[in-house]
């Protein structure tokens, strides 16, 4: 089993997104028998999408860009059996990293040529090479939960890979995990991602109950009002850690 982690944290493996994500990969490659490849994408050479779609004409689902390193992106995307994307929630979206990247893989998708979208499938549809894929989407966010702020995310991703054709690991209240006086409290919350890893590794899958329960935040919302009131005070006083 190849599976490859596409970072989108300029905060590499320090981030908050890389220890949960860590702690998911933990359980999805117990037992052994996983090839696990970190990529941090803060670290590749990007070229922006120019919108000339010359890969849904001419050139048939192939950049013309070829002088950064998207040709070999795409060429581990298409060798693994599970890509996990990894990023902190930026002002309600991914970060811009991540959104040039996304961009950039629209050669996989097929061709626009003015068809209806059908609800709960890929608005244009997959090419040939990318279907049977596992696509786990790993996001943080320093809100006290993952109701509505997550909403315009999960509904571009929607449209570009289908409900239910990829799976939305979301973790709220993102600066409390590297709080060292929290430590105790935060490795028990991380457990419940390395046991997600685990379900995904034994099923194949991870369920909606599962999902679901992932979301719930480790702090009551006074408690994080109270974390958060003391982050930002240290802020102001120069005292601050890498949370």
């Amino acid at each position: 089993m190849k599976i490859l982690v596409l970072n989108g944290s300029p905060r590499r493996e320090k981030s908050n997104t890389m220890r949960v994500t860590r702690a998911f990969l933990a359980g999805l490659t117990e037992g052994g028998g996983a090839e696990v490849e970190l990529i941090h994408l803060s670290d590749c050479r990007i070229t922006p999408c120019a919108g000339c779609l010359s890969c849904w004409g001419r050139t048939e689902g192939e950049c013309v860009i070829k002088n950064d390193d998207i040709p070999l992106l795409k060429e581990k995307v298409l060798a693994a059996d599970i890509i996990v994307e990894c990023f902190p929630l930026y002002f309600f979206g991914m970060p811009g990293t991540v959104k040039v990247f996304t961009d950039r893989m629209l050669s996989m998708l097929c061709t626009y040529r003015g068809q209806v979208p059908v609800k709960g499938t890929p608005f244009h549809g997959i090419r040939p090479g990318v279907e049977g894929k596992k696509f786990v989407v790993i996001s943080t966010c320093g809100y006290a939960q993952t109701d509505l702020v997550y909403d315009p995310l999960l509904a571009q991703l929607d449209i570009i890979c289908g409900p239910g054709a990829y799976l939305p690991v979301l973790c709220p209240q993102g600066k409390t995990l590297c709080v060292p006086e929290l430590t105790e409290r935060i490795d028990r919350f991380l457990t419940k991602f390395t046991d997600a890893g685990r379900e995904l590794r034994d099923t194949g899958t991870v369920s909606e109950q599962t999902l679901l329960s992932l979301r719930k935040p480790p702090f009551p919302q006074r408690t994080f009002q109270r974390l958060l009131e003391k982050f930002w005070d240290d802020e102001k006083k120069g005292v601050r850690g890498d949370v």
